[in-house]
């Protein structure tokens, strides 16, 4: 495992080996991806040797298969227990109105097939209720393509347990994150995983799912095409892939940005220790890193009685299409930098915001387990434009 140089990017050696020379059909299908030097003939030889399984064949899951399937990953596995509905086809293009009522993953396999009869196809058409670890065991690497949160740390965990590496992505009306997790990581590469993001889920209504606050279908086959390139990338060693990093899609301003991610502040290393722990749960170590979490009518609150300090970690760009009045503005990679955090005073409680309150969670946990007595504004900007000030804007 290496840096990519001036990036803080993890190289990580291929996941697969080259299986079988290809034979001619195959070359000729794939001559694209043999042209290219960092793919070439090995790579494509580990990709059809590969054996991914894709959790979800919805929004995300249906591109995520069809790149895969047309990439020539050798098996792919389809888990979803849904049954196509009229409202999926805005997004969800692997389906066609005759395929209303039908099992999701029983179509997804036909159209797959039909792509490339060479693939290994394993269809579970089963809503993911117990530990999948037994079955994530069977393949190289697992797909999160689900849109829940019970799913998403159930999918998480059982990946930490089995010891296979995640592709994880997810989509919200304009916005969207991507990244790779491995939990326990063969040695010599740093671990990562769902819950060093967002180490519990939130309390049940706080977020909306896609069916209460929409949408955009486009975005979905956006995200899942970079999931699909993420799998690529991890099953080649094609450099580099999103691993220890966050990607952020803001479609509706059409920028992104790049979220360091390190291992839960204050947290051991996930993995199979001794004493019978939990291995998708880490074990604390050293004084305990507690964060706050506040809602924002309570801040507005906090800020008329001048009882705490407002640190805004978004980038400028952000901050000048919206901004919280008194903030202080630290971006989250100084945050994370120790050498980066004097702006933020510590005589008064801290609370951090950002967009949505993904990158706020990570940067309050590291104040917390440096010292501050540290909260995050649930929602981020957005829920206190909708709560409390409609006059900012939101992005």
């Amino acid at each position: 495992m290496t840096e990519a140089a001036g990036t803080g990017a993890v190289r990580l050696p291929a996941l697969v080996e080259p299986g079988p020379p290809l034979d001619g059909e195959q070359v000729r299908r794939w001559s694209r991806h043999l042209l290219m030097p960092e793919l070439g003939e090995i790579g494509q030889r580990r990709l059809r040797a590969a054996r991914v399984c894709v959790v979800g064949a919805g929004g995300l899951g249906a591109p995520v298969l069809q790149y895969l399937a047309a990439a020539g990953v050798g098996r792919l596995g389809v888990v979803d227990g849904d049954e196509v509905e009229l409202s999926n086809l805005q997004r969800q293009v692997l389906f066609t109105t005759a395929d209303v009522g039908r099992p999701k993953a029983e179509v997804a396999a036909q159209r797959i097939a039909a792509l490339d009869p060479g693939i290994g196809i394993d269809v579970h058409p089963v809503r993911l209720v117990d530990d999948p670890s037994d079955l994530f065991a069977d393949y190289d690497l697992v797909v999160d393509a689900t849109d829940g949160f019970v799913s998403r740390y159930l999918v998480n965990d059982a990946c930490v347990r089995a010891g296979v590496p995640e592709v994880w992505g997810t989509v919200l009306r304009f916005d969207a994150q991507v990244s790779d997790f491995w939990g326990r990581p063969p040695d010599g590469v740093p671990p990562v995983q769902l819950r060093d993001v967002f180490p519990e889920p939130p309390p049940a209504g706080d977020v909306p799912s896609c069916a209460e606050a929409g949408v955009l279908g486009a975005l979905c086959g956006q995200v899942g095409s970079l999931m699909a390139v993420e799998v690529v990338k991890l099953v080649t060693g094609i450099p580099t892939p999103l691993y220890g990093r966050v990607l952020v899609v803001d479609a509706l301003s059409g920028r992104t940005t790049q979220v360091p991610v390190a291992p839960w502040a204050g947290m051991g290393p996930p993995g199979g220790s001794a004493g019978g722990a939990d291995p998708a749960r880490p074990t604390r170590v050293g004084p305990t890193a507690s964060l706050g979490e506040v809602r924002p009518r309570e801040l507005a609150d906090l800020l008329a009685a001048g009882s705490v300090t407002l640190v805004d970690v978004r980038e400028p760009y952000e901050r000048a299409t919206a901004s919280i009045e008194g903030a202080i503005a630290v971006p989250l990679r100084d945050v994370l930098d120790p050498r980066g955090r004097g702006a933020i005073p510590t005589d008064l409680p801290v609370v951090v915001f950002c967009h949505l309150g993904v990158r706020s969670r990570q940067a309050g946990l590291a104040l917390a387990a440096a010292g501050w007595d540290a909260s995050h504004l649930v929602g981020g900007i957005d829920a206190w434009s909708t709560e409390v000030d409609p006059s900012v804007p939101r992005y």
